[in-house]
């Protein structure tokens, strides 16, 4: 089947519409139980939680630099994520508007002919990664929310030749891809972002084959977070706020059916590396959703090993 380009605007109506139907689904959801509740924010609004997520990436979208640079002391940074050959191979403007906090095609196992979905692509810097391990018979399609890094990834795509690679307008709580249509599923630092992180984890086993493969790069909470982080808009969308434990984040791919789950490795962030998103005095960050909405935290909190990036494997039956 051959590509549809669609115009944001048409995509966005058609998104919309599946959200309405999706939603009504989800309050009849029979996975509502105690676990949802501890894998979902009870303490901050749905809709909020997606305006921040989406005003944060949405300015990211439209600036040219990101974490993504040599940077070591960040949560996030090409230069300790990727090798040197990728990111070389990586079209600058992917690069560019990557905020990830881990490589997990390195552990994805992709083979010629697969096809890999990328859940939270943004730029697409996994996506093209992607598409060059699966080859012109395979396929890498990237679904992201916010319509200003699809219009960006398309274009990146358009201009240095990918044509085996695919972007979708929606969300990852409602993957728009038929049941059993991907062989491997990857994420980098996005499920954390989601309020509904077991609805995430259904829609992935959902679209997986059998024996199809999920890898993940994302944000684990080690302790409790300070009060003033968890509720705070920007903290949620900077990746840290939304975090939940290892407990919960593994519970929620075996409530969603994955077997042989396995955590490849963790980075357990220093007190700099936390500084770097969640500074203790007033002051703007780099990548800061708009509203003057900053991260705060008292003087003298001890940011040190609350929270850690994971890469984690786990298979379909």
């Amino acid at each position: 089947m051959g590509l549809v380009w669609l115009t944001i605007a048409h995509m966005e109506g058609i998104y919309r519409m599946n959200e309405l139907v999706c939603m009504v689904i989800t309050e009849v959801s029979p996975l509502s139980n105690d676990h949802e509740k501890r894998v979902k924010s009870e303490d901050v609004e749905e809709s909020q939680i997606r305006e921040a997520v989406r005003k944060r990436y949405r300015a990211l979208a439209e600036q040219e630099t990101s974490c993504c640079g040599p940077k070591v002391n960040t949560m996030c940074g090409c230069s300790t994520i990727y090798s040197d050959s990728d990111v070389a191979s990586l079209p600058s403007d992917a690069a560019a508007v990557s905020a990830g906090c881990g490589n997990p095609t390195a552990i994805a196992d992709l083979k010629s002919g697969m096809t890999v979905v990328d859940l939270g692509s943004g730029g697409g810097i996994d996506v093209f990664l992607s598409a060059k391990k699966v080859g012109p018979t395979g396929r890498a399609i990237g679904i992201d929310a916010t319509p200003e890094m699809i219009v960006r990834a398309r274009r990146t795509a358009k201009e240095n030749g990918f044509d085996n690679v695919e972007f979708r307008l929606g969300e990852i709580e409602h993957i728009p891809l038929q049941d059993s249509s991907a062989d491997v599923v990857i994420s980098n630092c996005v499920i954390n972002l989601s309020p509904f992180k077991q609805q995430v984890f259904n829609e992935a086993f959902r679209i997986l084959k059998p024996g199809g493969r999920l890898a993940v790069s994302d944000i684990i909470l080690l302790r409790e977070l300070p009060d003033e982080l968890k509720t705070n808009l920007a903290a949620w969308s900077s990746c840290v706020s939304g975090a939940v434990s290892e407990e919960d984040y593994i519970g929620g791919m075996k409530l969603a059916g994955f077997v042989n789950i396995k955590v490849q490795d963790k980075v357990i962030y220093t007190y700099e590396q936390m500084r770097a998103y969640v500074p203790d005095v007033q002051t703007s960050l780099s990548l800061a959703p708009p509203d003057n909405n900053i991260i705060k935290v008292s003087q003298g909190t001890d940011l040190s090993n609350m929270i850690a990036s994971y890469r984690i494997i786990a298979e379909k039956p």
